[in-house]
């Protein structure tokens, strides 16, 4: 398996556990988040973070996915994991029922 960035090492939010910015904003939720673990070759959501409410984008914290969908798939990130994936990228409504189910 080819090693591929997550979210928050493409980003460099620094928001991953003993990142830089986990004192001002806390551990964000993609980078502890075990049920997607393995999803697009990441560690646990973070080949999925659009899927997963209180990332960071921006500067800001958002919200839950119907609220920032749409700014996700302007991500540049988020292009770049379909990219990468293209003949195996799961959709967003699958991997929500992964999170709702385990």
């Amino acid at each position: 398996m080819s090693t591929k960035q997550n979210c928050w090492e493409y980003e460099k939010c620094g928001r991953e556990p003993s990142g830089k910015n986990v004192d001002e904003f806390g551990v964000c939720p993609a980078a502890i988040e075990e049920k997607l673990d393995g999803v697009h070759n990441g560690t646990n959501a973070g080949r999925a973070c659009w899927v997963v409410a209180g990332t960071l984008c921006q500067g800001e914290p958002q919200g839950v996915f119907a609220q920032k969908y749409s700014t996700c798939q302007d991500c540049d990130f988020y292009k770049k994991v379909q990219t990468e994936n293209f003949d195996n990228f799961q959709v967003s409504v699958s991997l929500l029922n992964r999170l709702r189910n385990m």
